[in-house]
């Protein structure tokens, strides 16, 4: 079984961007809530199929499988929820460390938020100077509740 260990937090500025190398991804759900998630995704011309269990803080169950990009495309057009999650997804090099930045377009357009997968949940990486809050345990924050709950709704609570 795979485990995922990731942290994530809010993004603040725009320094990040400096060499940071970017895939446009579309992403959508076939199954969406607290307990497991099953996602269909396309980054850039790879597509795969994703099932993760229920979040315990950091870490969650995670399987994901290569599937051939005609047959995500079908699932995205025809199964999945609605909305689609589409982000640009920039990886960002920080002191020996990859960290995922999410730039949220569509109905999340304007949300900005960083991920870094840990060895173990203990790991305490340095954290770069546009690092905001951390949103790890707020749930409005997994890419599964932006589809129900987008980011453009929150009002000012963002």
């Amino acid at each position: 079984m795979g485990i995922e260990i990731e942290r994530k937090f809010r993004v603040q500025g725009e320094a990040w961007r400096t060499g940071a190398n970017g895939t446009r991804f579309r992403q959508g759900y076939l199954v969406a809530n607290p307990s497991r998630s099953v996602r269909v995704r396309v980054a850039g011309s790879t597509a795969t199929l994703t099932i993760k269990g229920a979040a315990q803080g950091a870490l969650r169950a995670e399987f994901e499988y290569t599937i051939p990009l005609a047959d995500a495309e079908t699932l995205l057009d025809t199964l999945c929820e609605r909305p689609l999650i589409e982000k640009t997804r920039w990886l960002c090099a920080w002191q020996g460390y990859l960290w995922e930045v999410d730039e949220f377009e569509g109905d999340n357009a304007g949300l900005v938020v960083a991920e870094l997968e840990l060895a173990h949940p203990s790991e305490r990486p340095p954290l770069p100077p546009w690092v905001g809050e951390e949103v790890t345990d707020d749930p409005r924050y997994l890419n599964a509740n932006l589809i129900r709950h987008p980011w453009r709704d929150w009002g000012d609570t963002a």
